[in-house]
């Protein structure tokens, strides 16, 4: 790994945690607090809350402490480089709405500027959209596809979790051509931290405790974002098919895709192949075995396992990630590295969590 010297590289920067108390924003607190080049952790809310952020969550006592400041546009912009919005759609859009500094760097890990038309917008949120006209400065973060644009821009749309496992998953198919058009089917399971901190019937201990359910079938807001993404790779690919599960885990995502292949192509060429497309990529493994969510369980890592099916002629590829890592505040690390100029893995090379 190429180490700099950030002494020489530049300041030591000021960072911005809006939403710090949910499950992303406390990732991004655990990682952030170890990395080299911060030197100060921000948290705010949108409503006055004084309290420690530690007195909220203890695991933090004597690690990491600081008030969580109600969010004001115009100060807590000035008190930071970098402002990371890890809060719920419709949340996001209305905070940039009234933000009108251009030198922040601005992550945003909510869905509010993934989404390129207005239209798809309303209908798969279900919400109008406060400033839809921002949208444009926006740059989606999947760092192993655009890092040349996050490179040069202030403001990313972190993905999703679903889309981040799927996309790294189907992308090298729809790079070489490899596969029949439309016939993408993606059978994906998260742990329930995905639906957030609230407390609802959905998370309820009774209802997820040894079950298993799909839920949003042909209606989950991740289908256009994927559909999105993977048309920009292959124009032709218009939809998906995407099934979402909640699993009776706590963290984590498998994603099992299925395609219909061009021709003929064994499973040692497809390994060889997704080798070669991300031999550059840190954080992406390609497995020679099926691998589970426990094998990246608290990291940024996506661990692929692309295999042929020669009786069916489709092509079959799991992916695991952490969905609130490299899913949500990895991700958005990984991103930040990017703006920076930094090698993408600063901060976030620790090991996954096992057993």
């Amino acid at each position: 790994m190429k180490i700099i010297n950030l002494n020489q590289r530049g300041k030591k920067m000021k960072v911005g945690i809006v939403g710090a108390s949910g499950y992303s924003g406390l990732e991004l607190i655990r990682m952030l607090h170890l990395h080299p080049i911060i030197e100060e952790l921000n948290f705010y809310a949108l409503t006055s809350n004084t309290n420690d952020i530690s007195e909220s969550y203890p695991h933090l006592k004597s690690i990491v402490n600081g008030p969580i400041q109600k969010w004001d546009a115009d100060q807590s912009i000035n008190e930071n480089h970098i402002v990371f919005l890890a809060t719920p759609h419709g949340v996001s859009s209305e905070i940039v709405m009234n933000i009108s500094e251009k030198n922040v760097k601005i992550i945003d890990l909510s869905g509010d500027f993934r989404l390129k038309e207005e239209q798809k917008y309303n209908k798969w949120y279900k919400s109008n959209h406060p400033c839809f006209s921002k949208i444009s400065n926006f740059t989606y973060g999947l760092a192993e596809w655009n890092k040349e644009e996050i490179k040069t821009s202030n403001f990313i749309a972190n993905p999703g979790c679903y889309p981040t496992a799927s996309i790294l998953a189907i992308a090298p198919l729809l790079k070489e051509n490899l596969i029949v058009e439309n016939t993408i089917i993606i059978d994906a399971k998260s742990g329930i931290s995905g639906a957030g901190k609230g407390s609802n019937e959905v998370t309820h201990f009774t209802n997820r405790n040894d079950n298993f359910a799909a839920y949003k079938i042909h209606d989950h807001q991740h289908i256009p974002e994927i559909e999105q993404f993977l048309k920009m790779i292959n124009p032709k690919e218009n939809y998906i098919t995407f099934t979402p599960h909640l699993a009776p885990m706590t963290r984590g995502i498998m994603a099992t895709i299925y395609s219909t292949a061009n021709e003929r192509i064994s499973s040692e060429e497809l390994q060889a192949l997704y080798k070669e497309i991300y031999k550059d990529s840190y954080f992406i493994r390609i497995r020679d075995s099926i691998p589970c969510t426990k094998d990246v369980y608290g990291s940024n890592f996506c661990d692929i396992y692309p295999s042929f099916d020669e009786r069916t002629n489709r092509i079959t590829v799991i992916s695991v990630i952490d969905n609130l890592i490299k899913g949500a505040a990895g991700q958005a690390i990984q991103n930040m590295n990017i703006m920076l100029g930094l090698p993408e893995e600063t901060g976030l090379t620790f090991t996954p969590i096992f057993p």
